[in-house]
């Protein structure tokens, strides 16, 4: 088993920093304001043939006994029980607070192996940074700069002199990487508690409660998955604090990572333009998709007919997608959620066969061929596959640059429908085969050749005047 290292401390004295510089990643937002890491947030790393796990926390309040930091300090508390071993970090220009002071007696009393690391001490004296910190009873003090590396190979070696080497395990199967996303406080983190059945992630009755993309692999009927929390995607015109920008743009590039991605509504307001924008850019990554209308519960049946309506009528570029009304509060139909995003998964990770594919292609045409592009129809000749996750469907032909738009939709859906792909987007590609001898130049004619061609052309004079 790998050790997992859990890094504590009051916001804003460079865990996540910390974080990114052990797991040798930028996954954990890093920026200059206090209390920005709010769930836990797992990475891997590896010194010489020592792997381990380093988990992320938020700041920790433990005099906070209700809102949202109270929910971050609970979340914190667990990652101590889970540690087997705790850095806790501290600001070496700071110095020793009463908060600091308040952290360490929790830490004591938590029985764990606890490493002292006093960040921020690029510059400075080793010896006289530290000293003021012997009186947190929690041993020699460990001084670095996360920001710019610095002790920071030495502090891993002292960390993991504790633990033997573990062969590290290299599973060939790959398993799906499950987006969860949506718009601020649809229920995506509630969503997700209801799936693992644990207070995994911090949901909150206020908006932006998730900042960073949270990935956390759980296993299910004895599959093993990743869901990834992700912060709720508001119009660029709402968007005004720089850590929403950056936890938008993360949110986008989970959803080019993922396999599947569920895209959540709620149920109790309509469907907005946003999360038509939401569902445009994952069809245009090609994302194999679930939908799912959170808050079901408690609606009647006027407002469920009418959000059935909304779906159909705004989302109508969406029908590759499986449907299902939840309501993760409570956890009512989540239990259909994950035998769809397997589908979803199995259909955008399929093998599609050459000869069948050419067979549909074939009949595809002869029941509607596509338009005449001038003077002469285009020719689809044969097609085959050339990718998955979307899959890619490669048509061969000539004339294929005068196929409409539309012909190339009507091949995706015959495509999909052949193959019963339900779930994902399914591309199609047109290659036209090129003439080999187009860019050669004619060789000059021969001597000989010549010659031909006078006496070819004395004769005609001689027959025709």
């Amino acid at each position: 088993m790998k050790p997992i290292l859990v890094l504590v401390g009051r916001p804003n004295v460079g865990k996540s920093t910390l974080f990114n510089r052990l797991t040798r990643t930028r996954d954990a937002i890093v920026a200059d304001i206090p209390g920005l890491t709010r769930d836990r947030h797992y990475g891997t790393g590896r010194v010489g043939d020592k792997p381990y796990l380093v988990m992320d926390t938020g700041g920790l309040e433990p005099e906070v006994k209700d809102g949202i930091m109270h929910a971050m300090a609970k979340q914190t508390l667990q990652a101590i029980d889970e540690a087997d071993k705790v850095l806790f970090i501290v600001d070496g220009r700071q110095g020793v607070t009463a908060h600091d002071r308040m952290i360490a007696e929790q830490l004591r009393k938590s029985g764990q192996k606890i490493v002292l690391v006093v960040n921020k001490t690029e510059g400075m004296a080793t010896a006289v940074v530290t000293a003021e910190f012997y009186e947190l009873g929690l041993g020699d003090p460990c001084a670095i700069s996360a920001m710019h590396g610095d002790h920071i190979q030495e502090l891993a070696d002292f960390v993991l002199s504790d633990f033997p080497d573990v062969a590290e395990e290299h599973s060939k199967d790959k398993h799906p990487k499950i987006a969860i996303v949506g718009r601020p406080n649809v229920g995506k983190s509630t969503l997700i508690n209801s799936l693992l059945g644990e207070e995994r992630v911090i949901a909150f009755d206020q908006p932006g409660t998730t900042r960073d993309s949270i990935y956390i692999d759980f296993i299910h009927r004895d599959k093993q998955y990743t869901l990834i929390d992700t912060a709720g995607i508001r119009r660029r015109g709402q968007v005004h604090e720089v850590i929403e920008k950056f936890s938008v743009i993360k949110t986008l590039q989970t959803i080019e990572d993922a396999n599947v991605v569920v895209l959540v509504l709620d149920a109790r307001q309509e469907i907005s333009d946003q999360d038509a924008h939401i569902a445009g850019f994952i069809l245009e990554t090609g994302r194999a998709l679930v939908i799912a209308a959170n808050k079901w519960d408690g609606l009647d049946d006027y407002q469920r007919d009418s959000i059935k309506r909304e779906i159909n009528r705004k989302l109508a570029f969406l029908s590759f997608a499986e449907l299902h009304y939840i309501s993760a509060l409570h956890g009512t139909g989540i239990q259909k959620l994950m035998p769809a995003i397997d589908k979803a998964y199995a259909a955008a990770m399929a093998d599609l066969s050459t000869p069948k594919l050419t067979r549909a292609l074939i009949a595809a045409v002869e029941k509607h061929p596509p338009p005449r592009g001038g003077m002469s129809r285009p020719k689809l000749r044969y097609a085959h596959q050339g990718g998955s996750n979307p899959p890619l469907v490669i048509v061969h032909g000539s004339m294929l640059d005068h196929v409409p738009e539309s012909y190339r939709r009507y091949l995706a859906n015959t495509f999909r429908e052949v193959f019963q792909l339900h779930g994902t987007p399914l591309r199609v590609d047109f290659k036209v085969g090129t003439n080999p001898y187009a860019d050669k130049k004619p060789a000059p004619p021969t001597p000989e050749e010549l010659r031909r061609a006078h006496n070819r052309r004395r004769r005609n004079r001689k027959k025709y005047g």
